[in-house]
């Protein structure tokens, strides 16, 4: 039996026994999401907690495999088949791509009840929503350009956090020398674009960014800078250890936790695995925004499927009522390792970096610095994203010349928009 005829099996059963305004309490939603490391998970759960309280039903459909690509095909193959989940993690044009395709439910009588454009930044509203109305309710802001690093690994070779390339290259030098490996990285194409997009910022600043990454504009893709850009990804690549490829981000992570690395360049879902582990910040870890004067933003949210039956129905009001509380919003962040996405939620009991993420989110957006993650589905299509991804991977894992690079990419991006 497949997990929609579970669901359904489920609810029938328990109109049944209970009655059909008692089954529909809560309502039953099916989640399907990528959240299976530590911090991730325990966000989640925290969700899953949440939406139970108040009575309803969830059906948990994890699919390994940070950033979400393999979520994504197999979300893929469920609508296709007639068999959409509930609840789906997803975010940027993804989002309007599945709108377009008729294929999502609104929650817009969720939003105006509860006034969901008062709260929200209007930037990401407006991903939230198609036609106007709101399809998706995001769970947090996360900031992708970060530094982590192991303070007592820095200390043997007396180095403080870099704040320009050029000081990471020198201290990531000292950490080699020293038989440490200075950068820890997984070897998988959206680890790799993570790597990328916060050096393409480092190197040319968020203008260039939003340019090159976001409006894919042919001069910015082919300049001087972009070529500086796969320089400064070559130099990263000569850091990293040896066993790289394949590796899970969260064991990346791992590896500065436990003083194996000096440094991992990695979104603030990072934090979450050091605070699961118990590590304090400051002491244990420290953060840093990477070079760049900017901030690249992502955000996690559940779009809502095209699914029949009133108790699948009211799970979506429900959940997506319960995503945007504050309480939840407060919740889930002190877990995740991001921040709130509601701009209301006091921010006391955060920690120093989160503090820095969300001062920092206002000053980006107040000095227009604020960009949308490229590898992480905020800017772009997910087949032009495949383009980048394709050229930076095979940049990363071979001998190409940056030039070479830039031009594979020029390339696949007039492929994918073909």
């Amino acid at each position: 039996m497949n997990m929609f005829n579970r669901s359904a099996a489920f609810v029938f059963g328990a109109s049944l026994f209970l009655g059909s305004a008692a089954a529909q309490a809560g309502g039953t939603v099916e989640v399907l999401h990528w959240w299976t490391s530590g911090g991730e998970a325990k966000a989640v759960g925290e969700l899953k907690k949440t939406f139970e309280a108040q009575g309803g039903k969830w059906i948990d459909s994890p699919i390994a495999g940070g950033g979400g690509d393999a979520a994504m095909t197999a979300l893929r193959a469920r609508v296709m088949a007639g068999d959409p989940p509930t609840a789906v993690q997803l975010k940027g044009p993804g989002i309007q791509e599945w709108a377009k395709e008729g294929a999502l439910n609104d929650v817009d009588d969720v939003a105006k009840k509860e006034n969901w454009d008062a709260v929200l930044p209007p930037a990401l509203a407006g991903i939230m929503k198609y036609d106007g109305k709101y399809v998706a309710a995001p769970v947090n802001i996360h900031r992708v350009d970060w530094f982590w690093a192991n303070p007592q690994v820095l200390a043997k070779v007396g180095a403080s956090m870099p704040t320009t390339w050029e000081e990471f290259n020198a201290t990531a030098d000292k950490l080699k020398a020293a038989g440490i490996t200075p950068l820890a990285h997984g070897g998988q194409p959206w680890q790799d674009a993570t790597v990328f997009e916060v050096v393409v910022l480092g190197v040319g600043g968020p203008d260039f960014f939003q340019k090159a990454l976001v409006e894919l504009d042919e001069k910015a893709l082919t300049s001087d800078t972009m070529v500086k850009s796969f320089d400064q990804l070559r130099k990263l690549r000569g850091y990293v250890d040896p066993s790289f490829s394949g590796r899970d981000w969260n064991l990346a992570t791992a590896m500065v936790m436990n003083g194996e690395a000096g440094f991992q360049i990695m979104g603030d879902w990072a934090k979450g695995e050091f605070l699961a582990a118990g590590k304090r910040p400051g002491t244990d870890f420290l953060c840093a925004p990477a070079p760049g004067n900017g901030y690249i933003l992502n955000s996690d949210s559940f779009t809502f499927f095209k699914v029949s039956g009133a108790d699948r129905l009211e799970g979506q009001k429900v959940l997506a009522s319960e995503i945007m509380s504050p309480a939840f919003q407060e919740t889930f962040n002190l877990a995740k390792g991001s921040i709130p996405a509601r701009i209301d939620v006091p921010m006391d009991k955060f920690d120093s970096c989160a503090v820095k993420s969300h001062d920092d989110l206002a000053a980006a957006i107040a000095a227009n610095s604020l960009v949308p993650s490229m590898a992480h589905e905020m800017a772009i299509p997910r087949t032009i994203r495949g383009e980048f991804l394709d050229a930076v991977t095979n940049f990363f894992n071979s001998d190409m010349s940056s030039a070479d690079a830039v031009k594979a990419l020029v390339e696949g991006v007039k492929r994918a928009q073909r």
